[in-house]
């Protein structure tokens, strides 16, 4: 019965809810994108997407903890590096300090739950 069970219920993927969030906003999206940066460092980014002239690279975490302001300060540097402004990133949770940071810097904070409940309306 508990086989039945896990069967069922099939494993929530945030990176694919993500996926359908933007595309459900008219977003093109591609996965895994590799950019090389004004220093010739790669940098690597969950997803890229494009609406009209404006592109963002998206990090999504799918962490149980809060995300902290390294992480948003990480993201930040990548996305400057590769000349894309306005990041965005997806996860749980995020500390006062990551909030902070990312409003002052121009940076998305998405929630997973936010994702859940776009797509469900």
């Amino acid at each position: 019965m508990n086989a039945e069970k896990t069967e069922q219920k099939k494993e929530f993927n945030l990176k694919e809810a993500v996926i359908q969030y933007f595309r459900k906003k008219g977003y093109k999206v591609e996965e895994n994108v590799s950019l090389e940066g004004y220093r010739g460092v790669q940098r690597t980014f969950d997803l890229i997407v494009q609406k009209g002239r404006l592109t963002q690279c998206v990090w999504v975490k799918d962490w149980k903890r809060t995300i902290g302001i390294n992480v948003i300060i990480n993201l930040d540097k990548a996305a400057e590096e590769v000349g894309l402004p306005n990041p965005i990133i997806v996860g749980e949770q995020f500390s006062d300090h990551a909030k902070a940071y990312a409003n002052r810097r121009k940076i998305m904070l998405l929630t997973t739950r936010q994702i859940l409940q776009s797509l469900k309306g």
